[in-house]
């Protein structure tokens, strides 16, 4: 929530702001580094015309929902990234000009109110600027939050207006106002025609109380609404009740705060007025604040008061009781944002002031130098510090001195410590001196060589819990003061070096020692030494700290190491700064680590360096723009250290900065994240609906803005694509998303915004992208293309089995006819002659007498000529093709019968289904040798008295059966068949040949079927196969026969 109320003139004849906002408050706890916090320590930035503002006088500056920041000046409505700056002419393309703005307002929804000049008000809701109409549409002046939700305005015409969510009702009921003292002095009410003709299109008009424009207003949570005039002093509004006037007769009442407890600030031409809730007064106001123009008001989270007046900034800290001038210009406009940055507004500029973490001194804030080495804060809260080039100087609150006991302003100090009201401090040259504070005086104490000292140039000090004062040398080794005694160490004692740069002890009283040659422990008399050997990073160490849980955190010129359970380890997953020089450690009563290095000022979660496991906000590297002077630390033992409030000072480069852990440790809010534009292929989108495009498109573009106006440089995004990304991207500066050639579906795009604090804690901001198959991304495209794929390769298949069958064919018909030539020719030839031979030979015999001895012989020779005869026919048989067509298949096999000579006493019927398509050469042989074993095995083996032929003729499909119903066949000899015999093996192999099977089913007493069933692709010539064809062929006779009867007729 935020905190404030801005108003200021209006120029030309309404001068003064139009708004005046309810004050709101955050429950934040004060700070203890806030008591001493100067105007000068807070960051300021401002934006020029050189940074790209556009310019003109602000009149109103205020923050929406969204997390943008709009400014109205008198060139126009200006909106405000952190970055850049967008200037709104129009309200709309093609619509009206928005011109000079008065006033601005946000309210609870995020809604955007616009005052403009020519008293018109606009709404911005939903990304579109609308024209407030109705009771609205003229004559506004002024504008605030109304407390129940919504706007007030005041009106010309109607007074005060309320909305309702849908429109502007008046709320100023009763009749029209009279001042009775003006009547009395014939004093009418004010008629301003000219000057609201222009504006209402009335003739004449008679204004609504109060009578003067009401140029501020405010109202507050008991329901009064409180009416700051032009010239007409204050007047108070309660619902259902005509405005009244209350006091400030005359004044212009240009801004007006609500505090707390119905108190409020009231700014006029002439200063602040205080309303005490019974009584206007200036007491409580400082003299400063009464003698001057205000222009705006305002009130921040650390209840400061900021008053804008045609001569400067002044801020308020009744806490403090402090009276400071921020400015010298002119200040119209002031706004606390959601981050708690004061905005402020002048005739040519934007400025921001930041409350940064840290809390720095300067040359400016009375520092000596800006170049410091160590410091020490003491438990009566003064803090001790020496610049690098000489000297010891101290600082309370506003009051600071330089040292000159005992030599100390000559002297360079190396180092301070201390304990109850000591502070023990190094020198350069003069040893080691403890300084006694009592009141505002200071005893010093020396101690020398000559008092037992190992050397004279003491680089560090530390004053250990039993009340031992160790004194480390830059080449003698470390001398312990106690009981008024020094004893002192080397390494003749067992110390790797005799140069300490730091000292620090333990939970268990252990005191550890940072040298120049590696890290040294001392315990119960014993030392012991850790070297590179042994893990350090290097072993020119520069500082060490024993922290709360007992792990030593070691500095050294090459990096942190740390040492726990008695082993160093080196983080190796540390960022690149914690691998640089260290030169300070403190650890906060948080558990954080505080660590100046020579370009960085971090602070870090040691729990990530222990597991060596960073997570993102483990590390936090602070800058300038949290209020350091300079990054850079000083090499110098205690530049980092923590004082008895539990703040952590750091001695820099340039200046002395202290940080409060706890302020540093609250959160701010999180980054606005919105998506901005989305284009593809170059194209522009709206980024408020979602979004439909083709997958034929390539390149999406999501650019994104995340939102923090006080760090946007420090913004990172994360960004994910559902449905294509499987998890959010790594930490990012860039503001764009980039997707190429997505696949069709649904996807969500999504992105959020850290605000450089590794707190990803703010709302997500998404889109819904739809893409959609193009022609032949669609699923029946690609099923089409499948299936014509599959029908082509279908087509070629079957061509090229058309072309291997009528290849085969034609080799077959070949064969075919060499055979039968061939049996022919030895027919006509070799069994003619044999024939002819046989007959002579025959009539030969026939001649011989009876007795002849040779009558025998040759008879045996006719008879086996006889034999070589039929086998010579049963030969040229073979060699014929027993099917001289593709039709005669049905004929050839009714003939086996007759052929085998068994046609007696034995029942044979042939039943053929379906009308005769001609067989394929290659098969028909096979076919009929399959067909005519079956017929033979039936007749010459099954003892049957019926056997039966069936042929079926169907398009993809020729089926021939043989069944009797003789003694059928014995189940092991269908399996294995009978020894010496061929039959059903060889029908078997003909089938499987040709593609066909051969089904065989008998039982022992019941006969036998033998099934062959051929593919009619396979049997049938291709285009009697087909259905198609057949219709046509029949197609085609029946016209053949009816053209015969119509000749015969």
């Amino acid at each position: 929530m935020r905190s404030f109320n801005t108003s200021r003139n209006w120029p030309l004849s309404f001068r003064g702001v139009a708004a005046g906002l309810i004050a709101l408050s955050f429950a934040l706890p004060a700070f203890a580094s806030e008591a001493d916090r100067i105007l000068s320590q807070y960051v300021r930035t401002s934006w020029g015309p050189e940074k790209g503002f556009p310019g003109g006088s602000i009149s109103s500056i205020t923050q929406n929902g969204d997390g943008y920041l709009w400014i109205g000046t008198d060139r126009g409505l200006i909106r405000f990234d952190g970055v850049s700056f967008r200037k709104f002419e129009q309200a709309a393309p093609n619509a009206f000009s928005i011109g000079p703005v008065k006033g601005l307002l946000a309210d609870e929804k995020g809604d955007l109110w616009v005052l403009l000049q020519n008293t018109k008000l606009l709404r911005y809701h939903g990304g579109v600027f609308e024209l407030i109409r109705g009771e609205a549409e003229n004559g506004i002046t002024a504008i605030c939050l109304n407390p129940g939700g919504g706007a007030l305005a005041s009106s010309l015409a109607k007074g005060t207006l309320a909305y309702d969510g849908k429109q502007f009702k008046a709320i100023s009921a009763g009749p029209v106002f009279e001042d009775p003292v003006a009547k009395a002095n014939g004093v009418l009410p004010d008629q301003r025609n000219t000057r609201l003709s222009w504006s209402t299109g009335v003739t004449s008009h008679l204004l609504a109380a109060p009578t003067s424009a009401v140029i501020s207003m405010a109202a507050t949570d008991d329901g009064k609404i409180w009416l700051g005039t032009e010239n007409r002093g204050l007047f108070l509004l309660t619902t259902g009740r005509p405005a009244v006037p209350y006091g400030l007769p005359g004044k212009k009442i240009t801004s007006i705060l609500p505090l707390q407890d119905q108190q409020l600030w009231i700014g006029t031409d002439t200063g602040v007025v205080r309303w005490t809730g019974t009584e206007f007064t200036h007491s409580g106001v400082p003299p400063t604040f009464q003698h001057v123009e205000i222009l705006s008001l305002a009130r921040d989270t650390d209840s400061n008061i900021w008053v804008g007046t045609t001569h400067g900034l002044l801020r308020y800290n009744a806490n403090e009781g402090s009276i400071e001038k921020a400015t010298n210009t002119a200040v119209s406009a002031l706004f606390e944002d959601r981050e708690h940055n004061l905005w402020i507004g002048g005739p040519s500029d934007l400025e921001r002031l930041r409350d940064s973490v840290f809390v720095s001194y300067s040359l400016a804030d009375g520092l000596p130098s800006e170049r410091n080495g160590p410091v020490f804060v003491d438990e009566d809260g003064r803090t001790w510090f020496a610049p690098l080039d000489g000297g010891l100087y101290w600082r309370k609150g506003a009051r600071h001195a330089k040292v000159s006991e005992a030599g100390l302003a000559e002297d360079v100090i190396y180092s301070i410590s201390g304990r109850s009201n000591e502070v023990w401090v190094g020198r350069q040259r003069g040893g080691l001196t403890v300084l006694r504070t009592s009141g505002a005086s200071i005893n010093a104490k020396t101690y020398t060589t000559a008092d037992g000292l190992a050397q004279n140039s003491v680089y560090s000090v530390f004053q250990s819990r039993d009340g031992t004062v160790w004194a480390g040398t830059l080449g003698s080794g470390i001398s312990a003061f106690r009981n008024g005694r020094f004893s002192t160490y080397t390494v003749a004692n067992g110390m790797s070096s005799n140069t300490v740069t730091s000292i620090a002890e333990s939970r268990d009283g252990t005191l550890w020692l940072a040298t120049s040659n590696g890290l040294n422990s001392f315990s119960k008399g014993r030392w012991r030494v850790y070297g590179v050997k042994d893990g350090l990073p290097s072993a020119d160490l520069t500082c060490v700290l024993a922290d709360s849980k007992g792990v030593v955190w070691i500095g050294s010129t090459a990096g942190i190491a740390f040492l726990d359970s008695d082993h160093i380890k080196v983080p190796v997953q540390a960022p690149e700064e914690l691998h640089e020089p260290i030169f300070g450690i403190a650890e906060d009563h948080n558990g954080s680590l505080w660590i100046a290095t020579s370009s960085h000022v971090l602070r870090v979660n040691p729990a990530g360096l222990l597991q060596d496991r960073l997570n993102d906000g483990d590390v936090r590297d602070y800058g300038v723009p949290d209020g350091l002077l300079g990054t850079e630390g000083v090499k110098r033992d205690a530049s980092v250290v923590e004082d008895g409030l539990g703040r952590i000072w750091f001695s820099m480069n340039r200046g002395l900065s202290v940080v409060d852990p706890n302020r540093a440790a609250v959160s701010s809010p999180g980054a606005l994240v919105h998506v901005e534009t989305v284009t593809v292929d170059g194209n522009p989108f709206p980024a408020q609906l979602p979004i439909q495009i083709s997958s034929a498109r390539q390149r999406i573009v999501f650019d994104c803005l995340g939102l923090s106006l006080s760090n946007p440089d420090k913004v990172r995004y994360r960004y994910r694509l559902d449905g294509f990304d499987q998890d959010w991207s790594e930490p990012t500066p860039m503001q764009t998303a980039i997707y190429t050639n997505l696949h069709a579906g649904s996807y969500r795009f999504r992105v959020i915004a850290s605000n450089g604090e590794g707190q990803w804690n703010g709302a997500e901001a998404g889109l819904e992208l739809s893409v959609t198959p193009t022609l032949w991304q669609t699923w029946w495209f690609r099923f089409g293309l499948v299936l014509s794929a599959g029908l082509a390769i279908l087509m070629v298949y079957r061509l090229r089995v058309r072309q291997v069958t009528r290849l085969l064919n034609a080799r077959f018909e070949e064969r075919l006819a060499e055979r039968t030539r061939i049996a022919q020719d030895l027919h006509d030839t070799l069994l003619q002659g044999v024939l002819s031979a046989s007959m002579q030979l025959h009539v030969g015999v026939d001649q011989l007498p009876d007795d002849s001895p040779a009558r025998a012989t040759l008879n045996r020779v006719v008879n086996l000529m006889g034999r070589v005869i039929d086998e010579g026919r049963n030969t040229l048989r073979g060699l014929r093709s027993p099917i001289e067509s593709p039709q005669e298949l049905v004929s050839a096999l009714s003939r086996v019968p007759q052929e085998l000579g068994s046609e007696d006493g034995i029942d044979f019927r042939v039943v053929v289904e379906g009308p005769s398509l001609p067989l394929r050469s290659v098969v028909r042989d096979d076919v009929y040798s399959i067909g005519r074993e079956a017929l033979v095995n039936a007749f010459r083996h099954s003892r049957a008295s019926s056997v039966e032929l069936e042929l079926e003729y169907a398009p993809t499909l020729l089926t021939i059966v043989i069944r009797d119903n003789g003694c059928g066949i014995d189940p092991e000899m269908l399996k294995t068949g009978r020894d010496g015999h061929w039959g059903l093996s060889g029908m078997r192999e003909r089938a499987e040949r040709i593609g066909a099977k051969v089904k065989v089913m008998s039982r022992p007493g019941s006969g036998t079927e033998v099934e062959l069933r051929v593919p009619g692709e396979v049997a049938f010539e291709s285009n009697a196969s087909r259905p198609a064809s057949k219709w046509f062929q029949n197609l085609n006779r029946r016209r053949k026969e009816k053209a015969q009867t119509q000749r015969a007729g």
